[in-house]
């Protein structure tokens, strides 16, 4: 068996343990998860904790080595539901071969690059450790809802505080290097109930909501247009709307979401103050509506020659002969809670984003072998083995 045979089977057997393990959000549950891979890296001689903050979400730190530069790693170990069962050609659950890809839940997003990350902080020991500074690889829930038990949590906690942070994620082996910044807000409106046939005698906050979304837009939408960065946009979604409680009552209360994602040079509490500041011109009653800050990050730019970063694009052409492509991200990553830190941030590994959180999810194999190659190189070029 040729090392690269050796290596593939290493990571297929790896990657059908994590699918055959459920973490699927709701409820996002990564205790056994976290269990499977703790065993593997104490068994390999790194110090492990296993953090949390709420229950069932488990976040495992394992770390080797001290001292400076501190090169963190980071996977997301939930995954979205199945779905729709009969849109599967297999067990969800079962990681299954064809056409050179492994398929199975999560296979994509993000258990290949979860297995990549186990198969890489082994080997590592294996060839003695880090020459110097510290390697700390972090697995964590709570990503598929954008929550703050995972990588949030151990962000606040100082479980890691990284020089360079390699994000996994399913970016075909190509370099994010810059991310969006995200805002998420809620607009709450109240009115007064009233019969259905006398709607004169109520105050429909649905259609005090549909008058403030249209001031917003009007005002806002014009703005964004002139936000832009290469091919990155500043925009805005309506993501979600709720109101009333029965066709024949006049609602008395609506609420709606908004998704903005936002440049790296923009800030997301000014971003946020913008939506709050241009609905307090609306010709609405200020007690009617109110505004909430759901969740946001700031946006990331890091240099693209900093020595991380460096590393892993010499170590990409080293593999393909060829230097590597900087591609833009439409969702956001783990690496976001870092986005003020002022640190190197990259999201690399293997698989298509397209095909996330679709049935029949799957990762090539090839795409795992090349990537586990190039992050062994990008290793051993930034701290040496």
């Amino acid at each position: 068996m040729t090392s690269e045979a050796k290596l593939t089977h290493e990571l297929t057997d790896i990657l059908g343990d994590l699918i055959g393990i459920p973490s699927t959000y709701p409820p996002g549950d990564t205790r056994k998860m976290c269990a499977y891979i703790r065993a593997r890296f104490e068994s390999a001689g790194y110090i492990c904790e296993t953090k949390s903050c709420a229950p069932s979400i488990d976040n495992l730190v394992a770390r080797v080595g001290t001292g400076s530069p501190q090169f963190g790693f980071n996977c997301h170990i939930d995954t979205v539901e199945v779905g729709d069962l009969g849109d599967w050609l297999s067990d969800p659950f079962e990681a299954v071969k064809r056409n050179g890809a492994i398929y199975g839940l999560g296979a994509n997003n993000c258990k290949g690059s979860t297995a990549l990350h186990i198969w890489l902080g082994e080997e590592i020991m294996r060839r003695g450790g880090p020459k110097k500074g510290e390697v700390v690889f972090t697995f964590t829930g709570d990503e598929e809802r954008l929550g703050p038990n995972g990588m949030r949590f151990l962000r606040e906690s100082d479980a890691l505080r990284p020089d360079f942070l390699l994000v996994g994620g399913p970016t075909q082996n190509e370099l994010i290097t810059e991310e969006r910044g995200v805002l998420w807000l809620r607009i709450t409106v109240t009115g007064r109930a009233a019969h259905g046939g006398d709607p004169q005698a109520g105050d429909n906050a649905i259609l005090r909501m549909m008058r403030l979304v249209d001031h917003l837009r009007r005002v806002l939408e014009p703005r964004l247009e002139k936000r832009v960065n290469g091919e990155k946009r500043s925009t805005m979604n309506i993501g979600r709307i709720q109101g009333g409680h029965n066709v024949n009552v006049v609602p008395s209360s609506c609420w709606l979401e908004i998704d903005r994602r936002l440049l790296p040079e923009e800030d997301v509490c000014a971003a946020y103050d913008e939506v709050v500041e241009i609905l307090a011109d609306v010709n609405e009653p200020p007690e009617s509506f109110s505004t909430e800050f759901l969740t946001g990050t700031n946006g990331f730019s890091p240099k693209k020659d900093g020595p991380g970063i460096a590393a892993l694009a010499a170590a990409i052409e080293a593999r393909r002969g060829l230097a590597p492509n900087f591609v833009n991200a439409l969702a956001v990553s783990e690496g976001r809670y870092f986005a003020d830190d002022e640190i190197e941030i990259c999201n690399f590994g293997p698989g298509d984003g397209a095909t996330s959180h679709a049935a029949n999810e799957y990762v090539p194999l090839d795409q795992m072998v090349d990537a586990a190659l190039i992050l062994r190189d990008m290793v051993d070029r930034y701290l040496g083995f």
